[in-house]
This record gives C-alpha cells, sequence and structure tokens, in this order.
C-alpha cells in the first residue's frame, strides 16, 4: 500500500514505484493516489487530487473528505493486509495512519520523512513507535532523528538531485515565448493552491510593476503549471487589473533555467530552482489565522529548504507582512546585480551538492527492498 495526498509527494511515490517495478521485483500497489502513480499502475483506494489543501480553516472545511478517505485506506489495509505501507509525505494525515495500521500489526515505511526538526518535534514519539523504516532525504535529517533514538533511518538523498533538468535552454525558451534574450528575465511562482495564488499573486504583480517602472528592459512572467492554476491565477490578475502580464504556462524548469532571477513561493520550486542555480527571493503569506497559530509552532530559523540545507540565508525570505510589492522588487533588482548574481550561483552550486547525487528513488527501493526480505 503506498499513500501520498499532495502533487510533491504523487511524483515522489510514482518514481519509488517505478524503482521498486524496476528492480525485477513482483510488486502490487493500491493506495492514495494522484496522476503520476496512476500513470505508474497504482491502483486507486482514494484519490489524492481534491486533498492537497493547507492551513487550520482550509482543512477545517473539508474535514468530512479527509475522514472518508482515512476510512477508505484503513478498511483496505486492514482487508488487504499488504506487505509494507509505504506513506510519502503529508504527515498531518500519514502520521495518524500510521498509528492506526502498525496498532494492527502492519508494517510501515515512511517516506519524505516528517521535518519534525521543523516544527511539532513532539511527535517524534509517533515515528518510534509506529514506524518501521524512516526513509529521509536532507542530509541534517538521520543525525537529527538518530540523536533524539530513532535508529531505523535511512538517508537516500534527494529524490529531485539530478533530475531537474530544463528540456531546452533560454534562446529556445524565449523564441517559444516571445522573449528577448538579451534582456533580464525574472519569473514569478506564485505556488499552486488556491489560497496561495490569493494571497501571493498579487504582490507578486506589485512587484511586476514597480520593476517596469525602475528597469523597463526587464522582462516579467507569471509562470503556472496545472489547469485549474492558470485559470485562477488569470482571474486574480483581471481583477488586479493586470490583464497583459505573461503567463508561462507548463514549463516551469524551462522558466527558471532562462530566468536571471526568480521570486518563488516557498516549497519544492525552490529545490528546483536551487538545482538549476536559478538565484531567488523565497516568499510565502498566509491567513492571520494561520501565520499566528502554525506560524508559532516553528522552530527552525528559515522557511525556505534551500535556506536550511545551506545552514544559512542565501536566498532572501519575504514571509507575510514583508511581502510587499516594494520589498519584492528592491530584492529582485538587488539580485539582477552581476556580481551578486554570480555569487547566488556559485552558494546555490554548494547547496546542490549537499543534496546528494543522483538516484534517490533507486536507494530508496532498494532499502524498501531489503527490508521487505529481512
Amino acid at each position: 500500500m503506498i499513500v501520498a495526498g499532495e502533487p510533491s509527494g504523487d511524483a515522489h511515490a510514482a518514481a519509488l514505484v517505478n524503482a521498486l517495478r524496476s528492480s525485477g521485483a513482483k510488486l502490487d500497489f493500491f493506495g492514495s493516489t494522484g496522476p503520476l502513480m496512476r500513470d505508474a499502475g497504482v491502483e486507486t483506494i482514494v484519490n489524492a487530487d481534491d486533498l492537497a489543501i493547507m492551513g487550520i480553516v482550509e482543512v477545517g472545511r473539508v474535514l468530512p473528505r479527509f475522514y472518508r478517505a482515512f476510512r477508505k485506506l484503513k478498511a483496505a489495509a486492514i482487508e488487504r493486509t499488504p506487505d509494507a505501507v509505504i506513506l510519502v509525505d503529508w504527515p498531518e494525515f500519514n502520521l495518524r495512519l500510521a498509528t492506526s495500521l502498525h496498532r494492527r500489526g502492519l508494517k510501515v515505511i515512511y517516506y519524505i520523512s516528517p521535518q519534525l526538526w521543523a516544527w511539532r518535534p513532539r511527535r517524534i514519539k509517533n515515528i518510534q513507535r509506529d514506524v518501521d523504516l524512516l526513509l529521509s532525504i536532507l542530509p541534517f535529517e538521520a543525525n537529527w532523528y538518530k540523536e533524539r533514538g530513532v535508529d531505523h533511518v535511512t538517508y537516500v538523498g534527494h529524490p529531485l538531485a539530478g533530475e531537474v533538468k530544463a528540456r531546452y535552454g533560454r534562446e529556445e525558451f524565449c523564441r517559444k515565448n516571445d522573449l528577448e534574450p538579451s534582456r533580464p528575465i525574472v519569473s514569478f511562482l506564485p505556488g499552486s493552491r488556491q489560497k496561495e495564488l490569493e494571497r501571493i499573486l498579487p504582490p507578486m504583480l506589485d512587484a511586476i510593476s514597480e520593476l517596469e517602472t525602475a528597469r523597463p528592459e526587464i522582462q516579467s512572467m507569471v509562470v503556472v503549471a496545472p489547469i485549474k492554476v492558470i485559470e485562477e491565477g488569470l482571474e486574480i490578475m483581471l481583477l488586479h487589473d493586470f490583464g497583459l502580464v505573461k503567463v508561462i504556462e507548463r514549463q516551469t524548469r524551462e522558466a527558471l533555467a532562462a530566468s536571471d532571477a526568480a521570486a518563488i513561493t516557498s516549497g519544492t520550486a525552490t529545490l528546483e530552482a536551487t538545482l538549476l542555480e536559478t538565484p531567488m527571493v523565497v516568499a510565502y503569506k498566509e491567513s492571520k489565522v494561520n501565520w499566528n497559530t502554525l506560524g508559532k509552532l516553528i522552530s527552525v530559523p528559515y522557511f525556505g529548504l534551500v535556506n536550511l540545507v545551506a545552514g544559512r540565508e542565501i536566498a532572501k525570505e519575504l514571509m507575510q507582512d514583508q511581502l510587499t510589492g516594494p520589498n519584492l522588487a528592491r530584492e529582485i533588482l538587488k539580485l539582477l546585480d552581476p556580481d551578486t548574481n554570480r555569487a547566488a550561483r556559485e552558494q546555490l552550486k554548494d547547496v546542490t551538492n549537499k543534496l546528494g547525487q543522483p538516484g534517490a528513488s533507486h536507494r530508496a527501493a532498494e532499502a524498501i527492498l531489503k527490508f521487505l526480505n529481512h
């Protein structure tokens, strides 16, 4: 059984399923799936597409949906008694599922270990009690867990390491999107959830306006992926009278690789930018309720993964009230200075080296097969 709940988890889970299958082991999979897991042949018990939600208020509104998903997965696991349950990221849901299924004698493997070092570290008791094998993807995680009594942890490296590549270069990207390669290019990534778009896209649009005034030669673009995000993003732009902003669809890595600088919503895309060595500003804005409750539980000095891995702030972070159009434009202009830009790219190269060698999904698959055959 394999369970993921968000787009990034779906991608990592699908890569893991493909790696397990490529080993020659005859395995059947079922669980909570996104589109990539379904493409990899995982049988759907719960469709995860509608469960990628963050925040207290947002989750509160759809709690019945989560309860139904939980009950269906639990019932399927008890009925089928799989050799192992692989839980991928999504800790708020998956840690509860681990507790419920481990009590019933099922072996639990956790891939993309929960970021307990960032917030709510007391949940380590759940890991000690309910997880039989923990697979970590960040270089400092295994030691953090081991120092706190969790010995069944294996570091496999980040699944994006060595996998993030643009399909074509800057010249081709500019040709496809009617941009001029000799002029500065800045990309703005407002996130993939509706609430992120509502809170983060407007200050990004304000920053674009500020850049147009300060340096008209700068080419700004809003980069979005799924159709739903495109539609919601365009609606927000129209509400803010920004109908002429260039929108780039389904070319996230190509856009980042072609950009001189980027403003990116905190999340997986910041690591993609790191691996493409694109200097960035990390941005995030929550509702006041979420920020004043969940924000107080965060126990690390940085929000962006790029800074956490580096151990220092190499990408400026603009969080909550700091995320304004003028502030964001000011930081982008700093990154466009040639010397600053070169230095930022060198620092990102160092972080890339810390994320491990390519092949994390295959190393995770090897660790799982070893565990199953133990």
